[in-house]
């Protein structure tokens, strides 16, 4: 089969593109003819390793000219005024409650467009709204379309809710991750073929964690669906009994300023620790000793699953949607109420004190990690292909 791959950004560092980049790899290892498509490409390399079966191409290029390029002729001069000017338009066709509208100018959403009316043949798979609803208004109706959600419905804005309700309907079959997430876009898309299939760990054969480092780990984006700006304050309240420990937060964005001012704001400038961007974050969880998810809301959450296949506990907001589907409160890892930020420093003080607990609980998060294995994972994919070639009457091998 022929299977492409859509993604906004294959250059960065989320947990959308790691995921895709594993399931990418092991359809190539089943010797499928695979690609991954990056809207916009904004450097050289990747973050996350590629096999090179894989093949990787982008549809805009925003990187810096090459000091050493030669000076661009007339036409080339008014082709990049046009696009300048194209870039400084919002975008028309993708709602601007999206969470990544700002990517999607009209230049943007002219050349995706384009792109997909070129692709004739195999499957295509898009990753998040802005591209599924592109892929159903304009990708050629001889593909096999896939949708990708990796976010809960409820999550989405007003607007984006609507142009789901809308163009969803048009693909073949639509992926979300955990069952709470098929319940809810089933009845806002009756007669839609709907799949839960969560995302796989790129490995289960991690270092794991020996819990004896007083170390807590955090990671994402500094932004507020994770929610930094309530763990910080939570720590604040355990740190006085706890005084040897610290917390690491790892990850870049907009609110790292807000987050540092809380810090300093609440003095724990010794004990919480704005980490930013790491490629060794392996190294980093098997130092840990247990994970903490303080969001708002989450899709899957795979930085949770990644932790526990270093055998660490997770304590986690019970936020729509994800935790709940992954974390058993009590047995490998604890349930907090939403926002319960008195709630979230009791269960931190409890897993600091208690090394036997960490190791019980660590236990038991190897064991459920192992339900998303690759190995399993993607066979229910190379499954849900299988079965849209034989139901849709559509070719998803290469065209002569």
């Amino acid at each position: 089969m022929r299977i492409r791959y859509l993604l906004l950004n294959a250059y960065g560092t989320g947990g959308t593109i790691r995921t895709v980049f594993t399931q990418a790899t092991t359809m190539a290892g089943l010797g499928h003819d695979v690609e991954i498509i990056s809207t916009v490409q904004h450097k050289d390399k990747p973050n996350f390793d590629l096999d090179e079966r894989v093949r990787l191409s982008s549809i805009v290029d925003v990187r810096e000219p090459k000091a050493d390029a030669p000076a661009p002729g007339l036409v080339a001069r008014y082709r990049a005024a046009r696009r300048e000017r194209l870039r400084q338009r919002g975008g028309r066709i993708v709602p601007p409650g999206e969470f990544g509208y700002e990517a999607f100018n009209r230049h943007v959403e002219r050349e995706v467009i384009r792109y997909l009316k070129s692709v004739t043949d195999g499957i295509l798979v898009t990753t998040r709204p802005a591209l599924n609803i592109l892929a159903a208004r304009y990708a050629d109706s001889r593909l096999i379309r896939v949708a990708q959600e990796h976010m809960n419905l409820g999550t989405h804005r007003k607007d984006v809710q609507r142009a789901i309700a809308h163009y969803y309907p048009r693909f073949d079959a639509v992926a979300v991750l955990t069952n709470r997430d098929r319940e809810d876009y089933e009845k806002l898309l009756p007669g839609t073929r709907l799949v839960r299939i969560p995302n796989a760990v790129h490995s289960m054969e991690q270092e794991q964690s020996d819990h004896t480092n007083k170390i807590a780990l955090a990671a994402g984006r500094l932004a507020p669906q994770k929610g930094f700006d309530m763990l910080i304050p939570a720590f604040k309240k355990v740190v006085e009994r706890h005084p040897d420990w610290q917390l690491r937060i790892f990850g870049t964005g907009k609110k790292k300023k807000e987050l540092r001012a809380l810090i300093e704001k609440h003095h724990l400038y010794n004990h919480v620790f704005l980490m930013g961007h790491t490629d060794e974050m392996e190294d980093e969880l098997t130092k840990s000793s247990f994970y903490i998810l303080s969001s708002r809301f989450e899709g899957l959450p795979m930085v949770v699953i990644e932790a526990m296949t270093h055998a660490l506990p997770v304590i986690s907001f019970d936020c729509p949607t994800g935790p709940a589907d992954v974390i058993t409160d009590g047995k490998d890892g604890m349930l907090i109420p939403p926002k319960n930020v008195d709630a979230l420093a009791e269960a931190i003080s409890k897993m600091m004190d208690d090394r036997e607990l960490r190791d019980t609980m660590g236990a038991e998060a190897l064991k459920t990690a192992q339900s998303y294995a690759p190995e399993h994972v993607h066979m229910m994919w190379e499954e849900l292909f299988t079965d849209l070639v034989r139901t849709s009457g559509k070719s998803a091998t290469a065209a002569a």
